[in-house]
């Protein structure tokens, strides 16, 4: 039986990649810093399985006593302060946990007895790309992070990069583009508009609030993306991966999808109003990523389209609310 860590397990990813390992007849330990008890405590409610141990990322002898103790075959570095508006408002607070934490793990790994024989995975993002121009993104595409969380985001990724080729450790980053689904927060605008047209649909409210609505991203179903990342750690070698669609679309057309999939009689558009505080500082206006890599080397591909990830999402949050 193979042994898998994974950090950020209560998240989004964590859920749908605890849920894939279990499936695989993996042990899966999960690693939390001592804020996140509250969520740990839901999510050991939802997966009994799961030993959820509490670590220090920052300590490095508590970190190297986890690795002694479990001899982890594969690990998986999602931990991270993920929220762009978040990381406006606490950049020192998103650079400690999503800048360093990735330093602190790999360093332990490189110094420890089983160092080179565990195969890491580490969590990177499109953020990275910030607005540039060329679209679609591919691997060699430049960085030029528009905010906090990309920035921390880039000194991960490019430590990862220098442990795997400095010192020939497995490490490899999937830079996902935007993945959503029914774990999804509110912070997210996706899930924001899921539950607020649920909302509307059920009578419990007229509109609601939205920044930017011509903004397009490339968005995916979350548990096809956790696919990919055990996909990463099976491969030959290791190496960077974009995982998305391949697809782009805009808020307005999530928004409208939304309203479609909640049966309402009007466009989603009818029912927002436009509130300024909700917009980023800087805004990226468009983003689109090449997944050609992975579907050839990963033999991996999507199975959930646009339009049935927001009716996901709708439904689910129809059947929340209908019972509040």
């Amino acid at each position: 039986m193979k042994t898998a860590l994974i950090t950020g397990i209560t998240g989004q990813d964590g859920k749908y990649l605890a849920e894939l390992l279990l499936s695989k007849n993996y042990k899966v330990v999960g690693l939390v810093s001592s804020d996140r008890q509250a969520p740990s405590a839901a999510f050991s409610a939802n997966f009994p399985d799961i030993e959820i141990r509490t670590v220090d990322f920052q300590d490095a002898v508590d970190l190297d006593k986890v690795m002694t103790q479990y001899a982890p075959n594969e690990f998986y570095n999602l931990v991270a302060a993920s929220s762009v508006k978040y990381s406006f408002g606490h950049p020192i607070e998103t650079a400690k946990i999503t800048a360093f934490a990735p330093q602190y793990l790999l360093e332990v790994l490189r110094n420890h007895d089983i160092g080179k024989e565990i195969r890491f995975y580490q969590a990177s993002s499109s953020e990275m790309y910030g607005d540039t121009a060329e679209n679609p993104k591919t691997e060699e595409t430049k960085f030029a992070p528009r905010s906090p969380y990309a920035v921390a985001k880039v000194f991960a990724h490019q430590t990862c990069k220098l442990y795997r080729d400095a010192y020939g450790m497995f490490v490899s980053c999937g830079i996902l583009f935007n993945h959503e689904s029914i774990y999804r927060s509110e912070d997210y605008v996706s899930r924001k508009i899921s539950h607020e047209i649920a909302r509307i649909a059920l009578g419990k409210k007229e509109s609601f609030t939205l920044g930017a609505l011509t903004p397009r991203r490339d968005w995916g179903f979350a548990g096809d993306y956790v696919e990919a990342m055990w996909l990463m750690l099976q491969h030959s070698v290791p190496d960077d991966f974009i995982i998305a669609s391949g697809e782009s679309h805009s808020v307005l057309d999530f928004l409208n999808q939304a309203a479609v999939a909640a049966n309402l009689p009007k466009p989603g558009i009818e029912y927002i109003h436009s509130d300024p505080e909700l917009l980023r500082p800087l805004e990226i206006e468009a983003s689109l990523g090449d997944p050609s890599k992975a579907k050839r080397d990963l033999k991996w591909n999507p199975k959930v389209s646009f339009d049935d990830l927001v009716k996901m999402m709708v439904t689910h949050d129809l059947e929340v609310e209908s019972k509040k």
